[in-house]
């Protein structure tokens, strides 16, 4: 068996207050097979040369990955997939660096994977939940989401729309990603949807979705409007593997 290699991607735009606190407390997980690849976008608050800085800080255990543009979440997480697989990543995790994701819940979510093609951390399956100062109607808007995107493509999990995964790195492989289109929030949706045509397992750990203790939010009404009409195209983008 190959050595385990983890690498977690932290995609970045404007997160020059999360990012070192994120950076520090996943270090402090004592996981020695865990790496973090940053995939930043030009933020102009900074971000980038933080990250750099972080990767003189812990040699070995940070990269970074600059880009010209604000490109998208979906092109940042796709490129992301390439270099941790280029660099032997065994095991490969997503989480956003505003410490909505609970870095903890990686401990738990590493062993799933011996079981398990996919793991999720999760709002929606017992144990776990959303951020309690949340007003009633966003929390709303965020279930009806998941349950909307889950009923019209089949999925088996609960999140959907989350972005806290960890994959078997030959599921990745195993993936044609070339073929995701969705560059914004739906990316997560589409990426779940292509993993289950294809036949992998989806475990879900139960977390607490906290909101962001620093900087602004990315999300927005308008964005989550969007998200859902382009279910439909994700859906029709895959009717060749569907076996609807």
């Amino acid at each position: 068996m190959p050595e385990e290699k983890i690498t977690i991607i932290v995609p970045t735009y404007n997160e020059a207050e999360n990012l070192p606190e994120l950076v520090s407390a996943l270090m402090l997980l004592g996981q020695p097979a865990l790496d973090v690849l940053v995939v930043d976008d030009n933020s102009p608050d900074g971000t980038g040369a933080i990250a750099e800085d972080l990767t003189r800080k812990h040699p070995g255990k940070v990269r970074v990955l600059h880009r010209q543009e604000k490109a998208g979440l979906g092109r940042a997480y796709l490129h992301g997939y390439e270099v941790a697989l280029e660099n032997g990543a065994t095991v490969i995790g997503q989480m956003d660096a505003d410490f909505s994701h609970p870095p903890e819940k990686i401990l738990e979510m590493i062993p799933v994977l011996d079981h398990y093609d996919i793991a999720i951390g999760s709002r929606y399956v017992p144990g776990g939940s959303l951020d309690q100062n949340w007003p009633i109607w966003r929390k709303g808007l965020s279930a009806f989401g998941n349950y909307y995107a889950r009923t019209i493509l089949g999925l088996p999990a609960r999140d959907v729309t989350g972005g806290f995964r960890l994959f078997n790195g030959q599921v990745l492989k195993g993936m044609p990603r070339e073929r995701v289109r969705s560059n914004g929030y739906v990316f997560q949706v589409e990426m779940a949807y292509l993993a289950h045509l294809c036949g992998f397992r989806f475990k879900e750990i139960p977390i607490y979705f906290a909101d962001r203790k620093w900087g602004q939010s990315k999300m927005s009404l308008r964005i989550q409007i969007e998200a859902a009409m382009r279910v439909w195209q994700v859906k029709n983008a895959y009717r060749d593997l569907s076996q609807d």
